[in-house]
């Protein structure tokens, strides 16, 4: 994330107010899901995993997604 120039100042304020764009309940060895934010203009995807017996939540991969593989707004893939 960091050669991505996300920060994790970015990374912390979309996953507190982001949206959840996909579940992924199955994943293993903790549930995850694919959180949409906005840094100004840019967007942003954060993969978290939640850690529940822990109180955790696992950063996994923070990104700028690719509008070649994304519908505008960045919520759905194309």
């Amino acid at each position: 994330m960091f050669q991505r120039k996300v920060t994790m100042e970015d990374v912390r304020r979309i996953v507190a107010t982001g949206e959840v764009v996909e579940d992924y309940p199955d994943d293993t060895p903790y549930p995850s899901r694919l959180v949409l934010g906005w840094r100004g203009a840019r967007p942003i995807h954060v993969v978290v995993a939640s850690n529940y017996d822990d109180n955790e939540v696992i950063v996994i991969t923070a990104y700028e997604p690719d509008p070649v593989q994304w519908n505008a707004g960045y919520k759905r893939r194309r």
